[in-house]
């Protein structure tokens, strides 16, 4: 997981919030008078344009490849709907999550679809209280915090240390270690590649790299 900075709402949401009865159920494409045709880039469509761009093309809890379109993502309400059906339409509640799992059984299941309407103790939306603080990513690719019920949720509610996971992250930080081996890495800049510095999407899991290359800086070694 990484702080993600919520930027403006797509103005389609901020026209169909201010119409009678509206929800997000009802928040669909707009239509063309004339056609009939399904406008592109207006309802739902715009608003997991917006999610997957803010978010760097990653998941908000597993950093997976999330892509905007339905197949692909989930739209995730942090505060769910049913708990909390005033902000159904709130952009800073909306985020974009991964499939997770979607269909299969639950021990299998991950980020927002295991959550379901379940409550987290955290934000990763939260510039106040970033999330990478309380965060480590340890060297056998599993996640863990040093605060109890923040570690109870990443295993219990976002079940975030689910093998597959695990695996993928511990695949990144290995492909890392070797390079470190052969002595073609430049920690500072490579940095870079993986923080957000550089536009455009971030490489799947790119907050497990961005632990370790600044425990390496930190310790000298560039």
């Amino acid at each position: 997981m990484r702080t993600i900075y919520k930027g403006s709402e797509p103005p389609c949401l901020t026209r169909h919030r201010q119409q009678p009865h509206a929800n997000y159920d009802n928040y669909t494409n707009s239509v063309d008078a004339n056609t009939g045709a399904k406008v592109l880039n207006t309802g739902k469509d715009a608003l997991r344009q917006a999610l997957v761009t803010e978010q760097r093309g990653l998941c908000c809890y597993c950093q997976s490849r999330i892509r905007a379109n339905e197949d692909e993502m989930k739209i995730e309400h942090w505060q769910s709907q049913t708990g909390f059906p005033a902000r159904q339409l709130d952009y800073s509640n909306l985020l974009g999550a991964c499939l997770g799992g979607q269909g299969r059984p639950a021990r299998e299941q991950h980020c927002d679809t295991r959550k379901g309407n379940n409550v987290l103790c955290f934000s990763v939306c939260d510039p106040a209280h970033p999330i990478e603080r309380k965060i480590k990513f340890l060297g056998d690719g599993r996640i863990e915090s040093d605060d109890v019920a923040m570690n109870d949720a990443l295993n219990d509610v976002l079940n975030l240390n689910w093998y597959r996971l695990v695996n993928n992250r511990k695949a990144v930080l290995d492909a890392f270690k070797l390079r470190l081996g052969k002595g073609t890495l430049n920690a500072v800049q490579e940095l870079k590649k993986w923080d957000g510095t550089q536009a455009g999407d971030l490489p799947e899991f790119a907050q497990v790299m961005v632990f370790w290359l600044q425990k390496r800086i930190s310790r000298g070694g560039a």
